[in-house]
C-alpha cells in the first residue's frame, strides 16, 4: 500500500512540476517586456505550484505568524526539501540553493524555471555573483529565501548559521525576516526526523520514495513577528539564529539516531 501512494504521489508531482514549469515559461515569453508583472506572475505561480506539491505529497501545513511582503529577505532552519513548497505556499519567493541541485534530472530543470539562485560554496569567488543576483532579485520585488545552515539536518536543533550570504543585508542594513520549520508524522509511520528530514548523506530517490508513502505528514512553519538588521554579517547571524532557536519546536531529541 505504501509503494503504490508512494508511486501515485511522486507521479502526481512531477506532472504537477512539469504542468506548472511550462506555465511559467510560457507567461515569462509574453511578460518579459513588462517587468513588474513578470515578478508578479512568477510569485504567485510559485505559491500555486506548492500549494498543489504538497496536496500531492499529502502534507497538511500548520502556519503562525505573518509571512513577510515582498520584497523580503527571509531566513529559516532547513530540514527537508519539503521546506520549499512549505515556505513557498505562503511566500512565493526564489530560493538560494546548492550548485549541484542544478545538474540533478528534472529538478534541476524546474529550479532553474523558477529563476533559483545556485552557489557553489566550494568557490569563494562565486560569493560575488550570488550575491549580486540575491541584490537584483530584491530590486525587482522579489523575495529571496536562505537557508542559512547551508545543510539540512535531523531537525534536533537549529545548526550555526553561515554568514557570508548574509553580506548582501549586512552590508545594505536591509531588515531580514525569519521563519522556523519544524514536521512530524502519525499513526505507525516512521519518525519524521527520518522519513522527512533529509540528512546525513542518504540518497535522495529512496528517501523521496519512503517520505511520499506517509500516510501523513504534518508541517508547521512559524514566521517571526520581527524583522532584524545589522550592518555585521556574523552578528546578523547570531541575532537570527537566537530567534529562530526561541519559536523551533524540535523534530527530535539530539541524541536520537
Amino acid at each position: 500500500m505504501k509503494k503504490l501512494r508512494a508511486v501515485i504521489r511522486l507521479s502526481l508531482a512531477v506532472l504537477n512540476s512539469l504542468f506548472f514549469a511550462t506555465v511559467l515559461l510560457v507567461g515569462k515569453l509574453f511578460l518579459f517586456p513588462f517587468a513588474k508583472l513578470d515578478v508578479r506572475w512568477r510569485m504567485s505561480i510559485f505559491r500555486l505550484w506548492s500549494r498543489c506539491q504538497l496536496l500531492a505529497l499529502g502534507v497538511r501545513v500548520e502556519v503562525e505568524g505573518t509571512p513577510p511582503k515582498a520584497p523580503f529577505f527571509l531566513v529559516s532552519n532547513h530540514l527537508s526539501y519539503l521546506d520549499i513548497p512549505v515556505i513557498g505556499r505562503y511566500a512565493g519567493a526564489i530560493f538560494i540553493a546548492k550548485a549541484e541541485i542544478s545538474r540533478w534530472p528534472l529538478v534541476g530543470f524546474l529550479c532553474r524555471s523558477v529563476n533559483t539562485i545556485f552557489i557553489d560554496r566550494g568557490v569563494r569567488r562565486d560569493l560575488p555573483r550570488v550575491m549580486q543576483e540575491i541584490d537584483s532579485e530584491m530590486k525587482n520585488g522579489m523575495g529571496v529565501v536562505l537557508f542559512a545552515e547551508g545543510t539540512s539536518s535531523k531537525g534536533a536543533t537549529v545548526l550555526p548559521f553561515r554568514p557570508s550570504l548574509l553580506e548582501v543585508a549586512a552590508r545594505s542594513d536591509i531588515p531580514v525576516s525569519y521563519a522556523s520549520l519544524s514536521y512530524r508524522t502519525e499513526g505507525d509511520d516512521p519518525p519524521a526526523h527520518t522519513a522527512v528530514c533529509w540528512w546525513g548523506g542518504v540518497p535522495f530517490s529512496p528517501h523521496a520514495l519512503e517520505c511520499a508513502g506517509l500516510e501523513r505528514i504534518h508541517a508547521k512553519v512559524v514566521f517571526g513577528d520581527v524583522r532584524i538588521h545589522d550592518t555585521d554579517r556574523k552578528r546578523l547571524a547570531n541575532k537570527l539564529r537566537a530567534e529562530i532557536l526561541a519559536i523551533f519546536e524540535p523534530v527530535v531529541e539530539e541524541n536520537a539516531e
